[in-house]
């Protein structure tokens, strides 16, 4: 007889309870419409925690203060990531409970030479970021994202279709009418990478520079007109850039029950978000030290020095460990492998529009919960983390303890394909590391979609996770 888990939804009937969850999805439906991109993550993050009391590590080690059971601690990796400590009553070598997630997206970024101009228009060249469906990206509302660092150390933040009253930028597509050949392709190579560039203008400027010498790019010249007064940076300043081609406008309540919503990003930050928030919700000091840990790269394989394949969570702490007055090399060695992690990032969520690649019974469902997927990986669980039997237990003695709804999944049939995540990569200490997060669907998506009450139930389990593991 197969396991049958119920609705999470009849846990809230109307009334105060649901109230709850909906105003949880809306705090996150916000969050979620002001940061699309690692760097307005890692920000607002920051500042809220800040808020809160948490005190950053850099601080702390330039004045030499020590920690105690309680503190709370956060530490800024290049501004596009983040870990955020709350020490526990127990020594730090007795291990952590580590809440793990990634906050970057699928996207398109700008090269470093992207202006250019082409029969009286501007545009923009790009280089996809992440596993997308580069089809998906063209006829959309788009936005403009990230800073440009100048030459003089100043920084400036761009932020360009998402404010009111901005305008928007976009790919064009080939019209139906002339799209014979284009339509005969394969999905894959219907858009080209390199045909993904993004229109952003087409009024000329000026004949004549300055010098009285005749422009030939004039729609271009414009628009480093328009760049030049609003950020006051020039075209060199894009070598120096990190500007992100983003779909524009906010998340929105989808369905007509308003049960989900519709965003871009839920991959990761719908497990972001809530591992932030749980820590939020431990009180004075835990028996074990809780960990929020955010960071960048993971969607091109957690590589460079703000992915989870860099030292910084570990520096992090040894450092912390180091003014807690714990410090050794070996009582760092323990204190990571004794730790305990939930990798919280998305499931695939079974789609009944193409139900041929997933298996029904391991499949991940709307409603039904937090996901645990003991293995992620492809074929023959290539590139996985197999969870242990006995820690898969241990969790769901603590999420049936709490009522958190769970349910467990793997990434579609055996031979459809699969994915990864940071899990592997905290499991090389040798710690207790499983894969959890919440059902998507449209997943790498401009715009994906996920359930409100999956998102609350996760958010639970974090917390049942971080008081009880």
């Amino acid at each position: 007889m197969a396991i049958e888990k119920k609705n999470a939804w009849e846990k809230y009937p109307q009334g105060p309870e649901r109230e709850k969850l909906f105003a949880f999805a809306e705090d996150y439906r916000r969050f979620i419409s002001g940061c699309k991109t690692e760097r307005e993550c890692t920000a607002s993050v920051y500042a809220d925690a800040t808020g809160h009391g948490f005190v950053d590590l850099d601080e702390l080690i330039e004045t030499g203060k020590s920690v105690k059971a309680g503190d709370k601690i956060i530490a800024n990796n290049m501004g596009k990531g983040l870990a955020l400590f709350i020490v526990g009553s127990k020594p730090l070598e007795k291990g952590m409970n580590i809440l793990g997630a990634h906050i970057d997206s699928p996207r398109m970024d700008l090269k470093q030479v992207p202006l250019y101009e082409d029969t009286d228009m501007a545009l923009l060249d790009t280089h996809y970021y992440g596993g997308i469906k580069k089809y998906q990206w063209v006829t959309l509302p788009l936005a403009l994202h990230g800073v440009i660092c100048k030459k003089d150390g100043s920084t400036v933040t761009v932020n360009i279709g998402d404010k009111p009253n901005d305008p928007v930028v976009g790919v064009s597509d080939l019209l139906i009418h002339l799209s014979g050949e284009q339509m005969g392709k394969k999905a894959s190579e219907v858009i080209k990478g390199e045909s993904l560039d993004v229109l952003i203008g087409s009024i000329p400027g000026p004949e004549k520079d300055e010098d009285d010498k005749d422009i030939k790019e004039r729609v271009k010249a414009n628009i480093l007109t328009i760049l030049s007064q609003e950020y006051g940076v020039d075209e060199d300043d894009f070598l120096s850039a990190e500007i992100e081609v983003v779909p524009a406008g906010e998340a929105r309540d989808y369905g007509l029950d308003r049960s989900m919503i519709m965003g871009y990003g839920h991959d990761d930050r719908v497990c972001a978000y809530p591992s932030y928030r749980a820590m939020l919700e431990i009180d004075g000091a835990p028996e074990y030290t809780s960990v929020c840990l955010l960071v960048d790269k993971e969607e091109i394989g957690s590589v460079g020095a703000s992915g989870m394949q860099s030292r910084f969570f570990e520096n992090c702490v040894a450092e912390v460990m180091n003014l807690a007055g714990d410090y050794s090399e070996l009582a760092v060695r323990r204190a990571l492998k004794n730790s305990k992690v939930l990798s919280s990032d998305v499931s695939a969520a079974f789609d009944p529009n193409y139900p041929s690649v997933m298996e029904k019974k391991n499949s991940a469902y709307f409603g039904k919960g937090l996901v645990f997927n003991k293995y992620t990986g492809a074929r023959g669980k290539s590139g996985s983390n197999d969870a242990n039997a006995e820690y898969v237990a241990r969790l769901r003695n603590i999420m049936d303890t709490a009522d958190v709804s769970f349910q467990t999944a793997e990434l579609g049939k055996v031979d459809e394909g699969g994915g990864g995540t940071i899990a592997y990569i905290l499991a090389n200490y040798d710690m207790n590391v499983i894969d959890s997060g919440v059902p998507v669907l449209n997943m790498h998506a401009p715009w994906e979609i996920i359930s409100k009450v999956d998102l609350y139930e996760a958010f639970r389990g974090y917390i049942a996770f971080l008081k009880e593991a």
